[in-house]
């Protein structure tokens, strides 16, 4: 019984991630991966600008999420008055994402913080105003940049419940030559979680002679984007 409320626990958080992941990605504004082949491989040339995409068929297959990318998103966000949330603001990034800031010497690794207790769950590091969080949520699609790419195709249709919600997740699939990962940066009052009835468990008894054992969470709420321009999406390889 605890191991099978451990598993349904689990399995509500990362729905409601989903939920919330594709919330953001309703956002009407993107920047897109820089492509640093061209600039000189000097140690640490972190200042010569390299090549933006301009949307996701122009991404190179090398369009990484960059220190330039990073500043360009915050300059989005500072230029629309959007607040921070406290003195940042906040990216969930992929792992794969993550790993080109990683070798910028400015990335300010979580445990070299000043104050090394002060930091959000899945927190990895900081850089020009933003915090990071590594999450695999961030939306991974396979072939959905670079040369000959048009359009996503859904691999897993969700199925929309009454009231809103999905069973399945949203997974995608595209024809084009490189993956595409979408890091999320938000600023103050992105978006909003509305609750009518909290979280909790109800158990449907025992069933088919004991053999069974019916166990499920229910709640009622909903999610939606506030501010539009609280949010930018950042498109890479």
């Amino acid at each position: 019984m605890a191991s099978a409320s451990r598993l349904l626990g689990r399995n509500m958080a990362i729905y409601l991630d989903q939920l919330s992941r594709d919330t953001l990605y309703a956002a009407s504004s993107t920047v897109y991966g820089e492509d640093r082949s061209s600039v000189s491989a000097a140690v640490n040339n972190w200042y010569g600008y390299g090549t933006f995409g301009t949307n996701r068929a122009s991404m190179t297959g090398s369009s990484y999420l960059t220190p330039h990318v990073v500043k360009d998103t915050v300059e989005t966000l500072a230029t629309k008055n959007i607040p921070r949330l406290g003195e940042t603001y906040v990216c969930f990034v992929h792992p794969h994402q993550s790993r080109t800031l990683r070798d910028n010497p400015e990335f300010i690794e979580v445990t070299k913080y000043a104050a090394p207790g002060n930091f959000m769950l899945g927190e990895i590091g900081r850089l020009y105003d933003v915090v990071f969080i590594e999450t695999t949520q961030v939306l991974h699609v396979p072939g959905g940049a670079g040369a000959g790419y048009t359009a996503d195709t859904a691999v897993s249709s969700p199925t929309v419940l009454p009231g809103g919600g999905y069973t399945t997740p949203n997974t995608y699939t595209g024809n084009g030559a490189s993956d595409r990962y979408s890091a999320i940066f938000i600023g103050d009052n992105a978006f909003g979680h509305a609750i009518s009835l909290p979280v909790e468990l109800r158990d449907g008894g025992i069933l088919d002679f004991g053999r069974e054992h019916a166990i499920a969470w229910y709640s009622i709420f909903g999610l939606g984007l506030i501010t539009d321009q609280s949010v930018v999406i950042a498109e890479t390889n």
